[in-house]
């Protein structure tokens, strides 16, 4: 099922449909469309402040496979991508859509070129299951279970399929294996009625839409697949089969490949979070989003490496002890105020008692000894 179609440039979807009867795959035409070889600091690039980004981390250890149309690593930024091709056809991208999804997520910075990949120190492996706009589910199924086996942590899958038992049982089984599965929302095409697409339908997956600069989403995704962030869609820059770029690119293709990106440096600055674990991280920072088909809103890499998660963060709160029972404590004897007022009186009177003693003990044996006479007056008084 096609459900978009290029706008300026290469801006839809691989489109694929159920598996057709096999054929002798026929060497391909190597004729993408043209790109050229100036290109100005793409928008997408100044809005998810990267340079920032990089501080912190590029992406170093993960490794992220693309899905798509195969790569042209002959590309001055792509020379250290490898790839895998489920086609019969060979890795060489003829079309040029998956050598610009790879680059967006992964382009090495070279000297004289302002364009540079979301995570540039990703290891990109490009596995073919399409030679062109259309293809076949049971092609891309093996891709993605092809995918899971080489070891990606993320899987960007720009691809716009109906649901098929093939396609559900390689998403989960990549899932399965921890991996998170990044997937385009799709695309709109004219004034037919959208529809949900696969696999960024299926649960588990980070689904993306496309934004513009104000970073609303566009009239071009579709806002009928369930999203969870926007990024970048409409007017960007990408690597270009033949060592050139493509500008003007517009579609939830390239969205897709910035959340990759940022996935993989989520991934390379906190490799011990599990994929369900990245892909909340990467929801909960996002900037907000308000209307259908917005999710979260832009993603936002910067947040996404660097923020505090309470769930990642924060033990769970200790149970309430158990209540005491009533007897356990002894409570104070109410006061007893006729037995302390008697207790006063006796020890009062046993004080007199003894200071009567006291003085008894000395008067008595004085008076004796005058036999009880008075004593003489002084001064002769």
């Amino acid at each position: 099922m096609v459900i978009g179609r290029a706008l300026v440039a290469v801006s839809v979807l691989v489109a694929v449909t159920a598996p057709a009867a096999p054929a002798a795959a026929e060497p391909e035409k190597c004729q993408p469309e043209r790109g050229t070889g100036t290109i100005a600091e793409s928008w997408g690039q100044r809005r998810l402040n990267l340079p920032d980004v990089w501080q912190l981390t590029r992406g170093a250890g993960v490794t992220v496979a693309v899905v798509d149309s195969g790569l042209d690593t002959s590309h001055p930024q792509l020379t250290k991508g490898t790839t895998e091709d489920v086609t019969g056809t060979g890795g060489l991208d003829c079309y040029g859509h998956g050598t610009a999804v790879a680059g967006i997520i992964g382009a090495a910075p070279v000297a004289g070129s302002p364009f540079v990949g979301v995570a540039p120190s990703v290891k990109l492996i490009s596995v073919k299951h399409t030679t062109g706009r259309e293809g076949d589910v049971g092609k891309l199924a093996q891709a993605i279970v092809k995918a899971a086996e080489l070891g990606a942590g993320v899987i960007n899958v720009s691809v716009a399929a109906s649901d098929q038992p093939d396609l559900r049982a390689a998403v989960r089984y990549a899932l399965a294996k921890d991996v998170v599965v990044v997937a385009a929302v799709g695309n709109v095409e004219n004034d037919a009625p959208p529809g949900p697409v696969y696999p960024a339908s299926y649960p588990g997956v980070l689904s993306v839409g496309s934004a513009g600069p104000d970073g609303r989403r566009v009239d071009s995704s579709n806002p009928i697949t369930p999203v969870t962030v926007l990024a970048p869609g409409i007017d960007l820059t990408a690597p270009w089969p033949f060592r050139v770029y493509k500008d003007k690119l517009v579609g939830t293709s390239f969205a897709s490949a910035y959340v990759s990106g940022t996935v993989a440096l989520v991934r390379s600055r906190h490799p011990t979070l599990t994929n369900e674990e990245v892909r909340r991280r990467v929801e909960l920072t996002a900037d907000g989003g308000s209307g259908t088909g917005s999710g979260a809103g832009m993603v936002n890499p910067l947040l996404a490496v660097s923020a505090i998660v309470p769930s990642e963060t924060v033990a769970l709160a200790p149970q309430e002890p158990a209540p005491l029972p009533a007897d356990a404590i002894r409570l104070a004897p109410p006061k007893d105020s006729r037995s302390i007022s008697i207790a006063t009186w006796v020890a009062l009177l046993a004080l007199a008692a003894a200071m009567a003693i006291t003085l008894g003990s000395i008067a008595i044996p004085l008076g004796r000894r005058r036999r009880w006479q008075p004593g003489p007056l002084e001064n002769g008084l």
